[in-house]
């Protein structure tokens, strides 16, 4: 194969990029990260199953194939993808409302939710349109994560105290619980309450303290990911041997020892379409919080990642947890940062992880027969939590007003309305924002600062001005949301009682004119030609010239063009004191 060729089919399979060079140091680290991240995901996948109201296998079957798949066509090499706690959340809010939990149309409801959901992000890779995602801004993406991380909690209550609450929104599921408070288990309430104090121990505590007392490094990590192991081992024998099932401890029960099955998804149409938007919303935040994810850790050993194939690797993930018993997945944090930590340096990482998995399936899965949900709660609690950052609302209070209003509208739609609204609200938020942001740009009046060439805004530098020249620095490409904006701008300024002979518009920050703005700059020509002052340009970058030279501005324009403002400058207001 010739060499563009194979550059071209690596940029699809990067396996095959990072495969040629694979070596036995590379293997060792890669089998001890995976024996880490393994221990750490058996116990969390049976409880994100439990959050996307699945059975616990469906989260094992989650985390085989598409982790595989990733390896094939992700390009992180640190990225562990597989079932997250807001993806699971969304899951179970899309399709708690096409089917009722428990029934076979649930589980066929979730498969189709991945395969859209992958179809979706393949597609978006393909054509290159991992830009999209931008449109969520970072203030609104922490604000969701933030109120999702509230609601997961909240939802879990139900399994420590041992009842049967429900409700998708925080005011439904807080009045589901006070309703259901005369149920509560305190034995329930025993093993979730020791499992989440446990387990915030060891999150905080425990490698400290094995540190202390000479444990390696390595040792102490290991043991401390294991933590939610020890609980799952302690809780489960404590109710096997005390036979607390009988005393109204919700166990996990029977669990198919089984590799994943071969499943297909619903391709109802009903279904498909009830379906196509919640997809599209899952889709677009867990791909937000993969790249996220994946670019910091790249940066860490100066990789990079082509965010446009991670939509082709995530979407296939996707697709293979559709037909292999799964939901949807995407490349979660917590466990991407464990795997970079125990030192995985490639995605096979991942593949030998997702054989771990297997043998847990295969082998481990009647073990936790008498694991009590309240076990699984714990984790997820313990989880989530740290994903809660109010502290984004401090911030953004102190650094941009607009912001906070972003932050603050996602979490309480979130909160009061559901995932689905939230998000699809951020999204419009982050529209609506950065539109109106755009919408009225930042247009300075300039002078020129003494004995230099530079110019700098008349409201802020002691700068040399002359009343009959108004240069203008416009700091924002021009596009039909902001042209009439300048209009408007322009013509007050000219009218303001002063005899102005010329004003000069600065492109310096002008990466984009558009159709409309090139009317409005048309309509700005004819008026100031109208009342005899001249317009002109300076600093106006090369592809904006090229675009404006197919039309015929740059022709019926009144004044010049100028290569720099200091040009302009010296030739438009020698003139006005001639």
């Amino acid at each position: 194969m010739k060499a563009p060729q194979r550059m071209q089919l690596s940029r699809y399979l990067p396996v095959l990029d990072w495969g040629r060079t694979y070596n036995r140091t590379a293997l060792s680290n890669d089998m001890i990260a995976a024996v880490i991240v393994t221990i750490m995901l058996i116990p969390q996948s049976l409880a994100y199953a439990l959050l996307a109201g699945l059975p616990p296998e469906a989260g094992i079957y989650a985390s085989i194939a598409p982790i595989i798949l990733y390896a094939i066509f992700g390009t992180s090499r640190a990225l562990a993808v597989g079932p997250v706690a807001v993806v699971s959340l969304l899951t179970a809010s899309a399709i708690g409302q096409v089917a009722e939990q428990g029934t076979a149309g649930y589980a066929v409801a979730a498969l189709t939710l991945a395969f859209l959901s992958g179809g979706f992000l393949v597609l978006m890779g393909i054509f290159r349109l991992g830009f999209l995602a931008n449109f969520l801004s970072h203030p609104v993406i922490a604000g969701f994560i933030t109120a999702s991380g509230i609601l997961i909690a909240t939802s879990q209550l139900k399994h420590i105290l041992g009842i049967s609450a429900h409700g998708h929104t925080l005011p439904e599921m807080v009045r589901s619980i006070f309703e259901h408070l005369a149920d509560v288990s305190l034995t329930t309430v025993i093993i979730g309450v020791a499992a989440t104090a446990f387990l915030f121990w060891v999150r905080t505590n425990l490698k400290p303290t094995l540190k202390r007392l000479g444990a390696s490094a390595l040792l102490a990590d290991i043991l401390t990911k294991a933590g939610p192991v020890a609980a799952v081992v302690a809780t489960t024998l404590v109710t096997w041997g005390f036979g607390l099932d009988a005393r109204g401890v919700n166990i996990v029960g029977d669990v198919p020892q089984s590799l994943p099955p071969l499943t297909l998804p619903g391709f109802a149409p009903d279904l498909m379409r009830a379906l196509l938007v919640p997809a599209i919303l899952i889709s677009v935040i867990g791909f937000v919080e993969s790249v996220s994810v994946a670019q910091t850790l790249a940066a860490k050993r100066r990789q990079r990642i082509d965010p446009d194939q991670e939509l082709i690797g995530l979407g296939a993930a996707n697709i293979g947890a559709a037909f292999t018993g799964g939901y949807p997945v995407t490349g979660g944090f917590s466990r991407s940062v464990v795997n970079f930590d125990a030192g995985a340096e490639t995605p096979a990482a991942g593949a030998f992880t997702a054989m771990g998995l297997a043998i847990a399936a295969v082998a481990l899965t009647p073990l936790v027969y008498y694991l009590p949900n309240a076990t699984l709660a714990a984790t997820i609690i313990v989880a989530v939590l740290s994903l809660v950052d109010l502290s984004i609302l401090k911030k953004t209070w102190a650094y941009s007003r607009a912001d906070f209003i972003a932050v603050t509208a996602t979490i309480l739609l979130t909160l009061s309305l559901g995932v689905e609204v939230g998000v699809a609200s951020g999204v419009a938020i982050s529209v609506l924002l950065h539109l109106h942001k755009t919408s009225r740009p930042h247009v300075a009046e300039v002078g020129l600062v003494p004995g230099t060439q530079h110019f700098r805004n008349i409201h802020r530098h002691k700068v040399e001005t002359d009343p009959t020249l108004v240069s203008l620095r416009v700091d924002e490409s021009l596009y039909f949301v902001n042209a009439r904006f300048l209009e408007d701008l322009i013509q007050k300024r000219v009218t303001d009682g002063q005899t102005i002979r010329n004003v000069v518009l600065i492109f310096s920050a002008v990466n984009e004119v558009d159709y409309s703005a090139l009317e409005s700059l048309e309509a700005i020509n004819h008026r100031l030609k109208d009342m005899d002052v001249g317009l002109h340009l300076s600093e106006v970058k090369g592809p904006v010239m090229d675009r404006l030279q197919r039309s015929h501005f740059p022709d019926s324009l009144n004044g010049k063009v100028y290569l720099s403002h200091y040009a302009a400058w010296k030739a438009l207001a020698a003139d006005a004191a001639e």
